[in-house]
């Protein structure tokens, strides 16, 4: 049943973006309809109107939202005294799967439907991307240049390792053996075995 938006705009806009969010994420972008998108949220067509102008803007806002929160929240977590190269790789793991675990449809939009995007709305998206890898890359370089990784293509491995720890939204759920901080333990392990650091080391 559709959901009746009263008059509060952030909270309009907020709205749309989670419907459309959900639905892009079950359906692709190219089946919803902003039609459908109206009905879902509870307002009339003309309202999505004025706050995305067109079916790729909102598309466009949901990827940028959704990599600005990632840096964000990210840029909060790494600032808490976390220093050497395999307790910040470890940190990297957990909050990267935390993140996309509470926001498994807008991970799933943002890594499905570039495609979608008009290439100057690609761009800047592939630059927030960029950035978040960079944070990765760093981390594994400086951990390289200390010799406690044993890494021989950083770039590599910062795509393989950023492809493994997202792929858990794909399979993971609350119900499954392992509970969320079991599968963060597991994958911390994994990570710092891949870039060939023993997880049992104490910095």
């Amino acid at each position: 049943m559709a959901r009746t938006i009263g008059s509060d705009g952030g909270k309009t806009e907020a709205a749309i973006r989670l419907a459309a969010a959900g639905l892009i994420a079950r359906h692709g972008f190219e089946a919803v309809s902003m039609r459908q998108l109206a009905s879902e949220v509870g307002v009339q067509v003309a309202a999505l109107y004025r706050y995305f102008p067109t079916k790729q803007d909102l598309l466009f806002k949901l990827m940028s939202r959704h990599m600005e929160e990632l840096l964000t929240s990210w840029n909060g977590a790494v600032s808490k005294g976390v220093d050497q190269p395999t307790e910040r790789l470890s940190a990297f793991v957990e909050h990267h799967i935390r993140f996309h675990l509470g926001r498994r449809e807008t991970t799933h939009v943002s890594n499905l439907e570039l495609r979608s995007l008009s290439p100057e709305q690609l761009t800047p998206i592939l630059a927030l991307r960029a950035r978040y890898e960079t944070e990765l890359r760093t981390i594994l370089q400086e951990g390289a240049d200390a010799g406690r990784f044993a890494i021989e293509d950083t770039a590599l491995t910062t795509m393989a390792i950023i492809q493994m720890i997202t792929g858990v939204i794909v399979w993971y759920r609350p119900q499954d053996r392992l509970s969320v901080d079991e599968l963060i333990a597991h994958y911390s392990i994994m990570t710092l075995r891949l870039v060939g650091a023993a997880h049992d080391h104490t910095d």
